[in-house]
């Protein structure tokens, strides 16, 4: 969108919050780069120059704006909606690889050389990986500056960087302070009710509607690994440098987060995963604006916009519980998973809660004995045929897969079917027009809207909704009075 000056010119303008992430705007005469809804007076047009990534902008010379804190925008919702490289890089890098595991690992994980990984990123958002993680570590660094008391040696650390000289360099050139500077100028906060835990606003574009988002979250909790609490969606975080807690609550302009880490590394990592669990990226103009033109769909659009897609912050996760629910109710689903967990999880602590264990790891379920799972002899195979799929690597399911090569992979898995496939495409790939024609519920809602009924016609009918059909699906699914569409009220 940046290359539409026009278009840019407008949003800044009229200071347009929905355009904050999908381009930043920097200032020639002040240096500065901005969201599109800075409040300050808007400059001239032949000052501004338009920029596809905060590290391009960053790159160019441009400082962060103190005031509308551009960095600290929602995300673009290119990278959840597109499934081509650029947006596998941008998903991946946001979950911290590139910090983990340097470019290389980048682009191994994506099948690319490092140089068409570099070439596709600059060609598109005007900096390479290492810019943009830099640009990530950053804001991390900032968040920790101005929410904890850590001293600036751990943060930097814990922020991904490999000295204090090059933490305290990047502070002052992104955001023109040093980090004693920044941490001076940090607004007060609410302050944590459990020693080690951070506080967190994270942003999103409005609408939101919490209701199917929180209710889906808390009606289908796996008990131990999560809870609905004090208001809080709470669950527990396998990250790759140790583990963490986290709880979620609706805010009418923003979600409360609050996260305990072990290693506070996993920081940025943790914090992405939240906002894709969540769909906090998503933009609700123009999934509910394309939906309203059903006029079937528009009276559901009208009466509660904004609905968000429930996903997940562990897809291998999902896979499992998703063979866990096939032709069960979600109490049984829920049952079942919770045996898995307390036979095959992790244990670990938590002082402000009931959460108990991590949910098993593919590796963990592998040696499970299926003569144990209390189940038809048919789903034990499919189960213990993705759990080996999953160990071995012949399955990919993390933020970095190709939507499509996945979904081959796992309809040619014993006793996957269509329903399945398609519910792990909507929530664990993060898939914005996955559909799953086939779901009793979803027929049933289609029905009673007088949309087509059976899976062949609805699914052509769902043609004028893509690219957006999975969040058609929460609407239809909102239709019927289960606990999944409520917020829950204890």
């Amino acid at each position: 969108m940046h290359t539409d000056t026009e278009r840019c010119l407008r949003a800044v303008q009229s200071k347009d919050a929905r355009f904050d992430g999908w381009f930043y705007t920097a200032v020639l005469t002040t240096g500065i780069y901005c969201r599109p809804s800075c409040p300050v007076v808007p400059p001239k047009p032949e000052n501004m120059r338009f920029y596809p990534s905060a590290a391009a902008a960053q790159q160019a010379g441009f400082r962060a704006c103190k005031r509308c804190r551009p960095d600290a925008s929602p995300g673009s919702p290119q990278w959840d909606e597109r499934a081509d490289l650029v947006a596998r890089a941008m998903r991946l890098i946001a979950d911290g690889i590139v910090d983990r595991d340097g470019v290389p690992g980048l682009a191994a994980r994506l099948g690319y050389s490092p140089r068409q990984i570099e070439r596709q990123l600059r060609a598109e958002l005007g900096a390479g990986p290492l810019a943009l993680a830099r640009a990530q570590r950053a804001q991390t660094a900032r968040l920790l500056i101005e929410t904890t008391a850590l001293p600036m040696a751990e943060i930097a650390f814990a922020a991904g960087f490999a000295s204090i000289r090059s933490f305290n360099e990047t502070v002052r050139e992104v955001f023109a302070l040093s980090p004693t500077e920044l941490r001076g100028r940090a607004r007060p906060g609410p302050r944590p009710t459990t020693p080690g835990t951070l506080t967190l606003r994270l942003p999103f574009r409005q609408p939101l509607n919490p209701d199917n988002l929180f209710g889906h979250l808390a009606a289908t909790a796996v008990p131990g690994v999560e809870e609905w609490r004090d208001g809080a969606y709470r669950r527990t975080l396998d990250l790759p440098y140790g583990h963490g807690i986290v709880a979620l609550a609706p805010r009418p302009d923003h979600i409360d987060c609050r996260l305990s880490l072990t290693d506070l590394r996993d920081l940025a990592g943790a914090i992405a995963r939240c906002r894709r669990m969540l769909d906090l990226d998503a933009d609700p103009e123009a999934v509910d604006g394309l939906l309203r033109t059903d006029p079937q769909l528009a009276p559901l659009v009208d009466k509660a916009p904004g609905r968000r897609v429930p996903r997940t912050t562990d897809a291998d996760e999902f896979a499992v519980r998703a063979v866990l629910g096939q032709q069960v109710s979600t109490a049984a689903a829920r049952t079942h998973a919770g045996r898995l967990v307390r036979a095959h999880g992790e244990p670990i602590d938590d002082p402000g809660g009931g959460l108990t264990h991590l949910f098993p790891t593919p590796t963990a379920l592998a040696a499970l004995d299926p003569d144990t799972l209390a189940m038809p002899r048919t789903r034990r195979a499919t189960l213990t045929g993705v759990v080996a799929a999953l160990a071995s690597g012949t399955l990919q399911l993390d933020v970095g897969s190709d939507r499509d090569e996945a979904r081959a992979r796992l309809a040619a898995l014993s006793g996957i079917g269509p329903w399945t496939v398609e519910c792990i495409a909507m929530r664990a790939l993060g898939d914005p027009d996955a559909f799953t024609p086939t779901d009793l519920g979803l027929r049933r809602a289609a029905a009673g809207l007088g949309l087509p009924a059976t899976p062949a016609a609805l699914t052509r009918h769902s043609a004028r909704w893509r690219p957006w059909r999975a969040y058609a699906v929460q609407y239809l699914w909102a239709t019927d009075d289960h606990p999944i569409n409520h917020l829950p009220t204890n």
